[in-house]
């Protein structure tokens, strides 16, 4: 492994149990009956589960959001390892991801931010990064932080 790449390390091992209690949570938000599919199937319900609140015009249940966003970052620095653009989507979480030089120390100099309903729908590929861009819903700084080549998520 190069010394910044973290293509080596393996996506953080969401609990099922915490996936299936927050799901059920936003389930019970939205009037529907728990979950009970497949464990395999928890992270990509959730993610459903999130989206159905936000198009509803809903606020999704806090511990749903931030796991929604967390497996869809995770994704994405599977995807596209590396340390060289940091994603940040607050208050939920932040990777870095992307190949190239590696930074250490202070703001990194390619950061990209958004809300967690713009990123779910970046990674879920409803909302293009060009769209997205222009009606100001990422901030994105430095020569490597457009990630259009890496959504939506496959």
């Amino acid at each position: 492994m190069l010394p910044g790449d973290n293509s080596g390390v393996a996506a953080r091992r969401m609990d099922p149990e915490k996936l299936k209690a927050a799901l059920d949570g936003q389930l019970v938000a939205l009037d529907e009956p728990s979950y009970d599919g497949p464990a395999s199937a928890l992270p990509d319900a959730l993610v459903a589960a999130v989206l159905a609140a936000y198009d509803r015009g809903l606020r999704p249940e806090r511990d749903a959001a931030r796991q929604a966003v967390r497996y869809l970052l995770d994704k994405l620095a599977a995807a596209a390892p590396g340390r060289t653009v940091e994603i940040r989507v607050p208050p939920y979480a932040a990777v870095q991801a992307i190949a190239g030089p590696r930074h250490t120390r202070g703001t990194p100099p390619n950061v990209v931010e958004t809300d967690g309903r713009t990123w779910i729908e970046l990674a879920l590929g409803r909302l293009t990064w060009e769209d997205a861009m222009a009606k100001g819903a990422i901030s994105a700084s430095g020569s490597r932080a457009d990630l259009s080549e890496h959504l939506p998520l496959r």
